[in-house]
């Protein structure tokens, strides 16, 4: 037999969808449970008051009897008219009967000596000799000098709210006893019967809530859903897909969010095997260069032997800066934000023009400098601005002037090269930004291709770009624009 423990199942949890509309009714129901109860157990306390508030007027009525003065009718009808004399007990109960009648859900009954000697002229809804254990119990509890109400559970009649009064004449060693009881269900009926009709009410609204909420989650969530299919079909081949995006709230903006998302990572595949295949193929040159030249080598011939060490360290060299320049271009595309800070545009400016001014063989100018702060990357700006400086070495002739410049211009820092070169043809604008892209000048002029590509990132991640002015034959003219952001006083200093 096996020791190896049994997988585990995974528990499966319910949905997103599940969960916001189980809360959903969840959260409902309980307010309705609060509200309903609340406004129950308010009524039925309110229907309670009167049944006391009429057993109290009823005792009153007793005493007024008893006492032979007439009372006022607990409704605020205009006194009774005068009581007449009794002599017995008996005489007292039947006066008290016929002058005080069980209204709707009520009973009345009169006992001498613990015997039923009346009940009311009419049926009444509530029969209370139909109970004798409890008109004992009313009995027994029945005080000598007041009223006694209570309640009393019944197995023949329900729920009673009584008034129990002994009542009797001076002389009359008769004891009497006045009882009359409401029937707190049939008073409470109203009460239920609406608290059960709200209650219908209630799970009619929480199905009806339920079978909306259900609809419009899945409506709201189906961009998520959606988003959940297209991630899964996106394969490193397969990058195009895109979620289509519905309406302008939370859900459209994460779409929307995610779209973004999967632009930069198919952009930065896309890049990466464009690198990949420019890489191979600047490198597959040299290699063979150097290949075809060991395989023809001789080794007994010194000549030849230097003759291709020379041409394989010219070979390897030249991969090396290729490979220095693919590592500042990933390094310039890898940063999505530029680490900015605060930069004195004048100074910056100076700096640059000091470190290419020692170049020989050009005439150099710094024709403006840009005044004020702007939120830069430094090492970025001046990395890129040296690049343009370099492309105009190698495209210029020696002795001709390049010329430096900065300045701001409506809230954008412009920083600018130009030269007195060739100049650049329309067809081939385009294409020196992209990787390993050369113009052709007939002058062999050495390079991997990956200069311009370097400022174009870098002018990027600082949120701008570089443009280009050039005219065959007269020189070219390239511009870093990029923003100066907040705090910048714009300006220039001749």
């Amino acid at each position: 037999m096996s020791d190896e423990p049994a997988p585990r199942r995974r528990s499966r949890r319910a949905s997103v969808r599940v969960r916001i509309l189980a809360t959903i009714l969840v959260v409902t129901a309980f307010g309705m449970a609060i509200a309903s109860g609340t406004a129950f157990l308010v009524q039925r306390e309110v229907e309670l008051q009167e049944v006391d508030d009429h057993l109290r007027a009823t005792a009153l009525r007793v005493e007024a009897a008893v006492s032979g003065v007439p009372a006022s009718d607990a409704a605020g009808d205009a006194p009774a008219e005068p009581l007449p004399a009794v002599a017995t007990t008996v005489e007292l109960l039947e006066i008290i009967m016929s002058r005080i009648p069980p209204l709707q859900h009520e009973g009345s009954i009169a006992l001498v000596d613990e015997v039923i000697r009346w009940s009311p002229p009419t049926t009444p809804e509530v029969d209370l000799s139909r109970d004798e254990p409890m008109l004992a119990r009313m009995v027994a509890e029945a005080e000598a000098d007041g009223a006694v109400i209570g309640t009393v559970v019944s197995e023949e009649l329900g729920s009673l709210r009584y008034l129990a009064m002994q009542v009797g004449v001076e002389g009359d060693p008769a004891v009497g006893l006045y009882v009359t009881a409401v029937d707190l269900d049939s008073e409470l009926n109203d009460v239920n019967t609406a608290f059960a009709i709200y209650a219908l009410i209630s799970i009619g609204a929480l199905a009806v809530i339920g079978l909306v909420g259900w609809f419009v989650s899945g409506r709201l969530l189906r961009p998520i859903r959606q988003l959940e299919r297209t991630a899964a079909r996106i394969t490193g081949s397969d990058l195009g897909e895109r979620i289509p995006v519905v309406g302008n709230d939370d859900i459209s903006g994460l779409t929307r969010t995610m779209n973004g998302m999967f632009d930069r990572i198919d952009g930065a595949m896309t890049g990466q095997r464009q690198l990949l295949d420019d890489v191979r193929h600047e490198l597959r040159t040299p290699i063979t260069i150097v290949q075809g030249h060991l395989e023809l080598l001789d080794p007994d011939e010194p000549d030849d032997v230097r003759a291709t060490r020379d041409l394989a360290l010219d070979e390897l060299e030249r991969m090396a800066r290729l490979v220095k320049d693919i590592e500042a271009l990933a390094r310039a595309d890898g940063d999505d934000l530029a680490r900015l800070e605060p930069v004195d545009l004048d100074e910056l400016s100076a700096q640059v023009f000091a470190k290419v001014s020692v170049v020989p063989g050009r005439r150099w100018e710094l024709q403006e400098r840009a005044a004020g702060t702007a939120m830069l990357d430094p090492g970025r700006i001046t990395q890129a601005w040296l690049q343009l400086a370099d492309n105009a070495v190698k495209y210029s002739d020696d002795g001709s002037a390049v010329t430096l410049g900065s300045r701001t211009v409506e809230g954008m820092l412009h920083c600018w090269v130009q030269d007195e070169g060739h100049g650049i043809p329309p067809e081939a604008r385009e294409r020196i930004f992209e990787r390993f892209g050369r113009v052709d000048t007939g002058r062999g002029v050495g390079g991997s291709g990956l200069g311009l590509p370097i400022v174009a990132a870098i002018a990027a991640s600082h949120g701008g770009r570089v443009e280009l002015e050039s005219v065959p034959g007269l020189g070219s003219r390239f511009t870093i624009v990029v923003p100066l952001r907040a705090g910048t006083e714009e300006g220039t200093d001749g």
